[in-house]
């Protein structure tokens, strides 16, 4: 691709596959996402990273920031500790493309729903996405247990501090001093 008639390409030194992503979206309309990552099956800190290359190589998604990993006591039955984290993102396609593409990540990674708050190989959660507010029977933005939740906001404050969650109108650092942090442990700097 050269500019017009300078021979001189447009993109001289591409410099990895992530650069290219980026100019190739640069032009369309992006919204920025956040997606929450857990895992308490088999080797954790592996399958997140995996899941976090896989998202970033996916078409019309850009990882824009990713938090550290922090250690987390189990939501529900009796189950080993969690590895949580977050990401936010730069996309292209919606917020039901995204949660089909999450969906479908888990999948790859033989995720099985069978116990609610049960424990899981991969769980990948859609938090919010720009400053939507959409209720559908799939889907539901923010995610509506994200403030309570301090193995979400932990992560999240961590990469989005400022990003204003568009029901309570507060921003991520402000929801976090509503919350108890105590079972969420820095587990390690990436």
């Amino acid at each position: 691709m050269a500019f017009s008639g300078t021979g001189i390409p447009k993109y001289p030194h591409v410099q990895s596959k992530s650069s290219l992503l980026k100019a190739s979206y640069a032009e369309a309309e992006l919204r920025r996402s956040a997606v929450a990552l857990g895992s308490n099956l088999g080797d954790s800190q592996t399958i997140l990273e995996t899941a976090i290359e896989t998202l970033a190589q996916t078409p019309g998604i850009v990882l824009e920031a990713r938090s550290n990993w922090y250690q987390t006591k189990a939501v529900g039955p009796p189950q080993p500790d969690y590895l949580n984290g977050c990401v936010t993102l730069q996309v292209e396609i919606t917020a039901q493309q995204l949660l089909e593409t999450l969906l479908g990540i888990e999948q790859q990674f033989g995720r099985v729903r069978q116990e609610r708050w049960g424990p899981r190989i991969l769980d990948l959660d859609l938090l919010l996405f720009d400053d939507i507010i959409l209720d559908t029977p799939n889907l539901q933005i923010p995610h509506p247990r994200m403030r309570d939740r301090a193995f979400v906001l932990v992560p999240l404050a961590e990469i989005a501090p400022d990003w204003i969650e568009p029901v309570s109108g507060y921003v991520i650092k402000e929801l976090l001093k509503d919350v108890d942090c105590s079972d969420v442990h820095l587990l390690m700097r990436n």
